[in-house]
């Protein structure tokens, strides 16, 4: 399915109810499985949470996560200490291209029994579940985040707990402060001193329900909407002030680009307020990476350059996100450079009129897009893909005056 996106009034005003976060769910799923006897109130939505739960509830021996990247490395980790359990761990063609050597052989040195169905360092993985004790573990520092909370999160449930000692410069800490918070959270105590991470076993964890808090990266594009139209207040449920969420950056990167946000008894108001934009902005996203599209597609709507570095992790996802920025950027006529790890466009907005833009099989593509056709005409192609995190998005914008034709 493609949709043909246009907003003739510019003015974007609403209410929306947005589900849980899928970074919370997902941990909450599996600490679920680990501990059980607690409900989850407010869980995401997303096709990645729904393969969570399905691969948590099967007793099939092969398990097929799709496109589902943290339910990739989480699921590594689970199924590693399950057991008696053997399964095949498997997902969509380009899971089977995004790299979890270092995660397999983090497991293996604990002891996990772990091998590759196909190419080395890459799923399939043929995973014998067995009772790991724990311990000591040094991998690098800079790799995904779920590699680290993947090991975390079986921690209370070894015999000596686990141990991180990480190698260089951390990427993503606010996912991995909210693993070690969800953790406390049911009485585990944890450790994070510089380069070292320790989580002690708990036989008794406390059990309680847990409320999920909205998903401030679907935020993310409500908040690029707001800067892009000439009138804008959109209210949002529901968000906490000491929110988990390392994306909670977004109030305020969006300050500067004239969206003024208030939380006020979970609700999360932003407004487009007049301001003077700067020329550009430069913003260290190593621990927001999830949010780059979204931003350089504001900034471009908006005219004004931007310089986003720590984005070397973008590469890994669902597609290669830097180089799909610059493909369908370009496309619109931006000027854009980009490298391994960071992503520099000019000011200056020259839209190109009737553009086609392919989402590369990736969520964020597609929803970081949506909100230029406040500026100019848009087709977005597999628009289906945002089920991945956001099932409701398509329908949701219709809430706020955007027009949206399916072809």
């Amino acid at each position: 399915m493609n949709v043909v996106l246009s907003h003739p009034s510019k003015k974007s005003n609403g209410k929306l109810s947005i589900t849980g976060s899928k970074s919370e769910t997902n941990r909450l799923l599996l600490l679920q499985a680990l501990f059980s006897g607690f409900s989850i109130e407010n869980s995401s939505e997303s096709d990645d949470s729904e393969a969570m739960q399905v691969a948590l509830s099967t007793k099939d021996n092969v398990i097929d996560v799709h496109h589902a990247g943290t339910a990739m490395r989480f699921l590594t980790a689970y199924f590693s200490h399950q057991e008696g359990r053997d399964i095949i761990l498997t997902g969509s063609e380009r899971m089977q291209e995004r790299p979890i050597k270092i995660l397999v052989e983090a497991l293996r040195s604990i002891g996990a029994s772990i091998s590759y169905q196909k190419r080395e360092g890459y799923p399939p993985l043929i995973i014998h579940g067995k009772k790991l004790s724990g311990g000591m573990v040094e991998l690098p520092a800079d790799i995904s985040s779920q590699y680290i909370s993947a090991l975390l999160m079986i921690g209370p449930v070894l015999e000596k707990g686990i141990q991180l000692k990480l190698i260089g410069k951390i990427t993503s800490v606010p996912y991995i402060n909210m693993t070690l918070a969800l953790l406390n959270g049911f009485g585990v105590k944890t450790s994070f001193e510089g380069q070292n991470i320790e989580v002690e076993p708990q036989k008794n964890p406390i059990r309680k329900t847990q409320i999920v808090e909205s998903d401030w990266s679907s935020a993310s594009y409500y908040f690029s909407i707001a800067a892009l139209s000439e009138e804008s207040e959109i209210e949002l449920n529901s968000y906490k002030e000491d929110s988990l969420q390392g994306d909670k950056v977004l109030r305020e990167i969006y300050r500067e680009l004239g969206v003024l946000s208030k939380l006020e008894d979970q609700k999360l108001v932003l407004k487009k307020v007049p301001v003077s934009l700067p020329d550009s902005i430069h913003w260290d996203l190593s621990k927001a990476p999830d949010i780059a599209q979204t931003i350089v597609v504001s900034c471009y709507g908006l005219g004004i350059g931007c310089t986003l570095v720590g984005l070397h992790t973008l590469k890994i996802k669902e597609t290669d996100r830097l180089q799909a920025l610059y493909n369908e950027l370009t496309k619109l006529g931006a000027t854009i450079s980009i490298t391994e790890e960071s992503l520099h466009l000019e000011p200056g907005s020259n839209f190109v009129e009737g553009c086609s833009l392919p989402t590369y099989k990736d969520h964020r593509m597609a929803m970081a897009f949506a909100p230029l056709s406040l500026k100019v005409p848009l087709t977005i192609e597999d628009a289906e893909v945002v089920s991945k995190s956001y099932p409701a998005f398509w329908e949701d914008l219709k809430k706020i005056n955007f027009i949206v034709q399916e072809r």
